[in-house]
């Protein structure tokens, strides 16, 4: 079923809003769950970005025995090989294209949205910022892999060969090995991307030290 317009947080900045993050959240998580990050990263006062925190649709999860929660594809197998449903890849990549269309229309360049995510949602914003046709700020991709395995995806527009790209993942992490992000980097460091690789002594989570970083990336990527 196509995926229609997502329902969302948006934080707006106290100035008037010149770039923009669109953060996508994990499996059976919504943008409710990232959203109180944003006054941790302790910006600029005058940073001027907009946070869009979307929601996934529900839909039934197979490896979660069918349950239906908010996902942004269907995970049908642990095996990374077989593990994201692609039909389901693609729709999300729809959503998001129209979410940055929403941005654009609003007067924010491409080139100043930064597409974010963690776990499963940084899947759909790594996936669909290699793919997309216009050059954007950056792409962040926290605890994730690519939904194609050991390839890159089909059709990576050569818009953004030159964006810069955030990696991190937990040393311990136990929901996605960390192996999977790391081969992930390693294509795309093979293929001439400028993807920044950074682990932490965490599991499937975030930690405190992670967001300081996270937040000069974002300062050195979008207010500079």
């Amino acid at each position: 079923m196509p995926i229609k317009s997502l329902a969302r947080v948006t934080i707006d900045p106290n100035s008037p809003a010149t770039s923009c993050v669109i953060w996508l959240h994990g499996l059976g998580d919504s943008g409710d769950g990232f959203a109180p990050i944003v006054p941790v990263l302790n910006l600029p006062k005058d940073h001027g970005i907009r946070f869009i925190f979307p929601h996934a649709p529900e839909q039934a999860v197979t490896i979660n025995q069918g349950y239906v929660m908010r996902s942004w594809y269907d995970i049908k197998s642990m095996d990374l090989h077989n593990r994201a449903d692609m039909p389901g890849v693609l729709e999300s990549e729809q959503a998001i294209h129209a979410l940055i269309q929403q941005q654009v229309d609003a007067g924010i360049a491409a080139n100043k949205i930064v597409l974010a995510g963690f776990s499963q949602g940084g899947v759909i914003s790594l996936f669909t910022g290699l793919r997309y046709p216009k050059a954007l700020a950056g792409i962040m991709a926290l605890s994730c892999y690519l939904p194609t395995a050991d390839k890159l995806p089909d059709n990576c527009h050569a818009a953004n060969k030159q964006t810069p790209i955030l990696q991190n993942h937990g040393e311990q992490d136990d929901v996605v090995p960390m192996s999977s992000g790391k081969m992930a980097n390693q294509l795309l460091i093979n293929a001439g991307y400028k993807a920044k690789w950074q682990s932490y002594r965490m599991p499937h989570s975030v930690l405190p030290e992670q967001l300081s970083d996270i937040s000069a990336w974002l300062v050195n990527t979008l207010l500079k």
